[in-house]
């Protein structure tokens, strides 16, 4: 994680919130989940992998706005 610029917060915030968003998503292990009965699920795994990739995607962004 980069440290905020000078006068914009706002972003480092986001970055942060993202980042522990993505951690949260890792951790729900939705391949274990998928082997489990449909009706033993608390969320759909397949939504929880699109999820996580949306994340990544934009956690890359909020960077490379940093970068500029």
């Amino acid at each position: 994680m980069t440290t905020p610029p000078s006068g914009d917060d706002s972003l480092y915030e986001l970055e942060v919130e993202v980042s522990e968003e993505l951690t949260l998503a890792e951790s729900s292990r939705p391949e274990e989940i998928a082997d489990l009965p449909v009706t033993e699920w608390l969320f759909d795994p397949a939504d929880a992998e699109r999820d996580e990739a949306g994340l990544h995607g934009l956690l890359g962004a909020i960077q490379a706005l940093e970068e500029d």
